[in-house]
């Protein structure tokens, strides 16, 4: 019980500290909605030109999934920023003094992220549901609730994996500003070398090449043949194995250097 209990207790401080400081919340949001309002009124006439986007889809449903997808990488990059700020506090080396288990310390900070990711997800497609509302272009999941879970399973997923980067990166530099600075490097060229917000046949023939091997197109895919087409296992699975690749990596890297810290 130990290990649950004190995951609990991490789980639950981090909240707080959310509830507290809710700008925590919006500020990654911010950005994931400035491209939902902006990019779908500038490419919402793709869907008037044939064969660029699938009959009968709005570019607002098309680019939704690769819009969430872009919200995970801004609150993965926030979980780094977390853990220099606890570094440089004390808080962290408080509680490596207390009989506290020492994997629970992650495992908070890590629930703490797929839950935050997942409220945002929850904001993002409610907004989208209101631009769809307001434009009479109505935003539809089409698997209904079953599939919004899915789609808050695979965006928590998603988040998860690239937390593992932004942590390594934060215990390995122990500075916000790089760990910002190296997350912006990666985020944009993976968000648009892949297909979340353009079709892929719209790409060059290079991009569509680079794409193929593109984590974040696996996901983005999940996501968007949840919500227009429906449960393509043959889509969400690959999807979801390619995410739990990638996180084995970055948690690995996590692990490595949170037991350089405790050591």
């Amino acid at each position: 019980m130990t290990l649950l209990s004190d995951t609990r207790y991490v789980f639950i401080r981090y909240m707080r500290k959310l509830v507290r400081n809710p700008i925590l919340l919006f500020f990654s949001l911010f950005q994931p909605i400035l491209f939902l309002a902006l990019f779908t009124q500038l490419l919402g006439r793709l869907s008037n030109f044939p064969g660029v986007l699938p009959v009968g889809v709005s570019y607002l449903e098309f680019a939704a999934a690769g819009i969430l997808l872009q919200n995970a990488f801004g609150s993965a990059l926030q979980s780094g920023n977390s853990i220099v700020a606890d570094i440089d506090s004390g808080f962290l080396h408080k509680m490596l003094v207390t009989p506290m288990s020492r994997p629970a310390i992650l495992l908070g900070r890590l629930a703490s992220d797929a839950f935050r990711v997942v409220v945002q997800t929850a904001i993002i497609l409610a907004l989208a549901y209101g631009i769809g509302a307001a434009e009479n272009s109505p935003f539809t999941v089409n698997t209904g609730v079953i599939g919004i879970l899915l789609i808050f399973f695979t965006i928590a997923f998603f988040g998860l994996a690239w937390s593992g980067i932004s942590l390594a990166l934060g215990m390995k530099t122990r500075s916000a500003e790089t760990v910002f600075a190296i997350g912006g490097v990666i985020t944009f060229p993976l968000l648009f070398l892949s297909s979340a917000l353009l079709p892929i046949n719209f790409l060059p023939g290079w991009v569509q090449t680079v794409s193929k091997f593109n984590p974040v197109s696996y996901a983005v895919d999940a996501c968007r043949v949840l919500m227009i087409n429906g449960y393509d296992w043959g889509t969400i699975l690959p999807a979801w194995g390619v995410i739990g690749l990638v996180a084995v990596i970055t948690l690995g890297a996590t692990l490595y250097q949170f037991r350089k810290v405790v050591s």
